[in-house]
């Protein structure tokens, strides 16, 4: 068995979070392999992601595969893309306020392995839980953002995250989809299979 086929099991098998982070049985979602090139890191799986064990499987998804310029079949092809979530577990929801913020324990635990293996040349942060984590601090969205092109040398783009909640934030930043969609377009497809 190869290490990153028992890592793969170790984070399938993680139950750390069971009982003091959230009551519900947990269930990690990622899918990726260390010939994927791009890696996405999201905030954490929702209720829909969790019930079916497929990272993106929702609105957010579909969002995100059209700002990508990919379908769902390319998306979903793990040896280009890594889809590692900052939490891998669905967190629960807060009544009325949606869904909670991602444990803190996770990220920490598991990507600084998954980087073990896993060597990406892009990486898509999507939202503040993506961007405070990889960029060692916590800022608004909107500011990190803005400044897109400063992290691409670093290999990271920072992208607001895809929820049809974020409706408001998106028509009220149009240079996002003048700007930063053509560019990740562009820089997605050069990752593509041919």
């Amino acid at each position: 068995m190869s290490s990153y086929k028992k890592l793969s099991d170790q984070v399938r098998a993680c139950r750390r979070c069971r009982g003091s982070c959230f009551d519900h049985e947990p269930r990690p979602v990622f899918l990726a392999e260390p010939s994927a090139k791009v890696m996405i890191v999201g905030q954490a799986p929702g209720r829909r992601v969790h019930e079916t064990g497929l990272p993106f499987n929702d609105a957010s998804g579909n969002a995100l595969r059209e700002w990508m310029g990919i379908n769902r079949e390319q998306f979903y092809d793990p040896t280009t893309f890594a889809i590692i979530p900052t939490a891998l577990c669905y967190p629960g929801t807060e009544k009325g306020k949606g869904d909670l913020p991602p444990p803190p324990v996770c990220a920490p635990t598991w990507h600084p392995r998954f980087r073990e293996y896993i060597k990406p040349e892009l990486t898509l942060l999507i939202g503040a839980y993506a961007q405070a984590y990889y960029l060692n601090k916590k800022q608004p969205v909107s500011a990190v953002v803005a400044r897109w092109r400063e992290y691409l040398e670093q290999g990271l783009f920072p992208l607001p995250h895809p929820s049809p909640r974020n409706r408001k934030w998106l028509s009220q930043r149009p240079w996002f989809f003048e700007e930063c969609v053509p560019v990740l377009r562009e820089l997605v497809s050069r990752y593509m299979p041919a």
